[in-house]
């Protein structure tokens, strides 16, 4: 009966073609643990097969939400929610897709009339992982006003930037920001209007959740191009100030169907859970389009610190089916899992930074599952990733997604043979992938700077196997250049995890006489080994690595540190701890 869904909603909606899964689709059984694709049936037939024909005219909440409304009226969709919540304390949220479509058009009649604004106008959602935050992204769809997301976690100092640099109308966020706001809004001239989701009243604000109680829910859509702007989001900023990267409503909208349908292999039954902070543009990935475009369920946890406990409790109470989070929280939860059962659990992702073998093969020995991994950016959907039915060779990102041609690239463009080092790149000339960012806004140069020859730059350094598998090496900034050989620091930051004293570890160049430079690792020890004697797990620890990965990759440097320093979406800044070493040269 899905299958037909399916096809009813690709013969309602032509922007819908190929979103989902064109053959069978099969109900799940509670110990369903295969690794069998449910929308395709091997990476070459998708990667021929996945043609996306982009209409003039495309809107994400009309083209596709209100599409899965229309299925559910009609009983032609499970009685999965679309959105499920809990909080952690008893506190529950489950809504279908008609319930969504209803409280985001009231949502949007605010923004419309409240707010005073118009299609283009910028709105930065500065919410935690609650409700109103998902209502927020449908309501921008539905009034054509450009979303910007922000975390939680950001200072006053960050909320003054972004509000300067998107020339954003409106904010909207909880009474924990709302002070910090407050601070710096006289100094942002394009700020007009002010929403709090709260349950107080705050002097110049407009309170959402009083709001919703009153207003219409009857509104009518706005008409979008697909390439008109429909969010900005700001890259985490590991090697300067963030970037505003702007992207279409095909981009994101249609572009994600690659996620949703291949590498997530969501189906309409399915409940998705995506752990990433609503600040990134991983949330639009994962907790937005990719399962709503499958017609999946969006399962959300509020959860405003990271808990190992709470998750593995959550994955164990709840339906679950498919689990993505990054590869920190899956070396956390690995820590103890013992007395633990997933019963529904039965697909794994990652991604946001490389995860090493030893965490994989661990969790899959507690789990029974394989943990596959994606590779992307903000400024892209899903470039290369592990797809069900494919071997997984352990510390790959895969193979390149169908949404791009993905090649790796000497200084001069050209394109390299099979184990050869060099930049990571997207084919974007002549024709520009529909799935890749337009520009990033205001800033003209580094757009340009992108390119080299016909090809998008992604920073990164990688090569490519003769079985076609892509091998991250690091950002290329982070490449450490000693003794005439060039070392990438993930391979000895995956070595030095794999010894027991090590928590967390940060591989840096250091200036050296002879040398130029050598490898230096910054280590935050577990706390078993903080009493050890240092200069002896110095040595230990340098042996190890000489022993797991080639000898003249180890640390010739070794330092402690209590913690490493981190952007805002918890990635480490190598940039900092670099800067740190040569600052003296």
């Amino acid at each position: 009966m899905l299958s037909l869904v399916t096809m009813e909603i690709l013969l309602r909606a032509k922007c819908f073609q190929r979103l989902a899964s064109p053959g069978s689709m099969r109900a799940l059984h509670k110990d369903y643990r295969t690794a069998t694709p449910q929308n395709f049936s091997n990476y070459e037939s998708m990667k021929q097969d996945f043609k996306l024909e982009i209409p003039e005219y495309f809107n994400f909440a009309k083209d596709v939400l209100d599409q899965w409304t229309s299925m559910e009226k009609a009983g032609k969709r499970p009685s999965n929610p679309a959105f499920w919540w809990i909080n952690g304390c008893g506190e529950e949220v489950r809504w279908s897709f008609e319930e969504l479509g209803s409280l985001s058009r009231k949502f949007a009649n605010i923004l419309t009339d409240a707010c005073a604004l118009q299609k283009g106008d910028r709105v930065i959602v500065i919410l935690p992982r609650i409700p109103e935050w998902w209502l927020a992204n449908v309501a921008c769809l539905r009034t054509g006003t450009v979303f910007i997301a922000g975390t939680t976690q950001l200072t006053q100092k960050d909320i003054l930037y972004r509000l300067q640099s998107s020339k954003a109308k409106c904010i909207i966020t909880s009474d924990v920001l709302a002070p910090a706001v407050d601070a710096v809004a006289a100094k942002c001239e394009n700020l007009h209007s002010k929403l709090i989701v709260s349950q107080n009243s705050r002097e110049g604000w407009e309170n959402l959740k009083e709001m919703m109680k009153h207003v219409s829910d009857n509104h009518t859509c706005v008409k979008t191009k697909h390439d008109e702007t429909m969010a900005i989001f700001f890259t985490s900023g590991t090697s300067g100030s963030p970037k505003m990267t702007g992207h279409t409503h095909s981009s994101f909208g249609l572009g994600l169907s690659v996620n949703g349908r291949f590498w997530l292999d969501l189906i309409p039954s399915d409940v998705m859970w995506n752990t990433s902070d609503t600040g990134w543009a991983k949330s639009a990935w994962s907790s937005v389009f990719s399962p709503w475009i499958q017609g999946a369920c969006v399962f959300a946890h509020y959860l405003p610190r990271f808990e190992p406990t709470s998750i593995l409790q959550t994955l164990s109470n709840f339906p679950i089916t498919v689990f993505c989070s990054a590869p920190t929280a899956y070396r956390m939860l690995i820590q103890d899992m013992t007395s633990y059962k997933f019963k529904s659990l039965k697909h794994c992702v990652s991604a946001g930074e490389p995860i090493s073998p030893e965490v994989t093969e661990q969790w899959r020995n507690k789990t029974g599952l394989d943990i596959y991994e994606g590779y992307g950016q903000t400024e892209t959907v899903l470039i290369c990733g592990n797809f069900k039915g494919m071997k997984i060779k352990p510390g790959s990102m895969g193979k390149p997604s169908p949404a791009f041609d993905v090649k790796i690239l000497d200084v001069n463009g050209n394109v390299l043979p099979p184990g050869q080092e060099g930049d990571i790149g997207i084919q974007a000339l002549p024709n520009r992938p529909f799935g890749l960012f337009t520009h990033y806004v205001d800033d003209p140069s580094k757009t340009a700077s992108t390119l080299r020859g016909n090809f998008y730059i992604t920073g990164d350094r990688g090569y490519m196997d003769e079985d076609g598998y892509f091998w991250f090496v690091a950002r290329s900034d982070d490449i450490i250049l000693s003794s005439g050989y060039r070392i990438g620091p993930f391979e000895v930051e995956s070595a030095l995890m794999e010894h027991p004293s090590v928590a967390e570890s940060a591989v840096v160049s250091s200036p050296d006489p002879i040398r130029g430079e050598v490898v230096k690792a910054f280590i935050v020890l577990n706390p078993d080994y903080k009493s050890h004697d240092q200069e002896r797990l110095k040595k230990e620890i340098q042996e190890h690595v000489k022993k797991t990965t080639a000898p003249y990759k180890y640390p010739r440097k070794v330092e402690f540190i209590q913690e490493l320093p981190k952007t805002i979406s918890g990635k480490i800044k190598r940039n900092e701890l670099r800067k740190k070493e040569w600052k003296t040269i």
